[in-house]
């Protein structure tokens, strides 16, 4: 992007909560990834970078995590800035106090807060209610932290991102909410199987179709993984039951019993697919040992990549 555009961008998302890629334009999430790459470029030359000194994120877990936790805390430490770790349990929301208040004390005392919640509603009172940015870990509807770090990897593995094809393979679940978003945003193909009464969120996937008809990309969601594989770039799948859906896990194991990711499935990709998966991950089930530790796979590039996709929304919006 050239200096002024760039400039431009970074104006007008100072400030910004950071809730859905669906709140944001595609030369926004651009900018954002290719941000990210000069961060990472930066910490892996040993070049400091620290433009949030002296400022501070609240990050509240209502959900556990291994990536996002860690991926901000340090984050946060290597941008200049400190991160509180707070549970619900920790705060006076576990004993009733309204997000409303939560939110307009919280804004007294941080330069932003992150939260990784359950329902996406909590984000949306969280963020209306706070006057600093609200960062969104992951809820029930989407997991933007993710995708962004998702299309980072894509685009450094494969130079571009218009035009690729990505496969979903598996529950139309949070994940896929936000793939979708980024690829209707930035020119991807897209195409998901899920079995029936597993598919993305109609009203998302509304969302998703108008923004990828301006961007000239297409948007599939069917039952036959070998179809949505077809000639695929990436390959992505998730765990059959997310975290908050383990009570079905039974249930789902059968539903999703034609739907793991393998040795024989991936035959109709491309030769040089990457395989993605944004772990935890079960193997032997949505996905083979020999898909997921093999030569395609890229899940720990991804995983790295929290990191500095992460450092890039928190120096742009704090």
């Amino acid at each position: 992007m050239a200096g002024t555009v760039q400039q431009d961008l970074a104006v007008q998302l100072r400030g910004r909560d950071f809730i859905g890629l669906v709140d944001y334009a595609p030369e926004e999430i651009q900018y954002l990834i290719e941000l990210a790459v000069e961060l990472k470029r930066k910490h892996k030359a040993g070049e400091a970078y620290q433009p949030l000194k002296g400022k501070t994120l609240g990050m509240i877990f209502e959900k556990s995590s291994t990536r996002t936790r860690v991926s901000f805390e340090v984050g946060m430490y290597q941008l200049g800035g400190h991160a509180l770790f707070l549970s619900k349990n920790d705060l006076q929301i576990g004993r009733g106090e309204s997000i409303h208040d939560t939110a307009q004390t919280l804004s007294r005392y941080l330069d932003g807060i992150m939260i990784r919640t359950f329902a996406h509603r909590t984000v949306i009172e969280l963020a209306r209610a706070a006057t600093v940015p609200v960062i969104n870990g992951l809820t029930d509807l989407s997991h933007p932290c993710q995708a962004l770090a998702d299309y980072q990897t894509i685009y450094e593995k494969k130079g571009r991102l218009q035009g690729l094809k990505v496969a979903y393979i598996g529950d139309g679940n949070n994940m896929v909410h936000s793939l979708l978003m980024g690829a209707a945003k930035l020119g991807v193909n897209f195409a998901v199987a899920t079995p029936a009464g597993y598919e993305p969120d109609e009203e998302v996937l509304r969302q998703c179709k108008e923004s990828a008809a301006k961007a000239g990309a297409t948007i599939y969601v069917g039952a036959d993984p070998k179809e949505a594989v077809a000639d695929a770039d990436v390959i992505y799948t998730d765990v059959w039951a997310s975290m908050g859906f383990e009570a079905e896990q039974k249930e789902r194991e059968l539903a999703f019993k034609n739907y793991q990711v393998n040795d024989e499935l991936v035959k109709y990709a491309k030769k040089d697919f990457l395989f993605m998966h944004c772990l935890p991950a079960h193997r032997g089930e949505e996905v083979s040992e020999g898909v997921i530790d093999g030569p395609n796979s890229v899940i720990f590039d991804q995983a790295e990549n929290r990191l500095h996709a992460q450092k890039a929304v928190m120096a742009a919006i704090l």
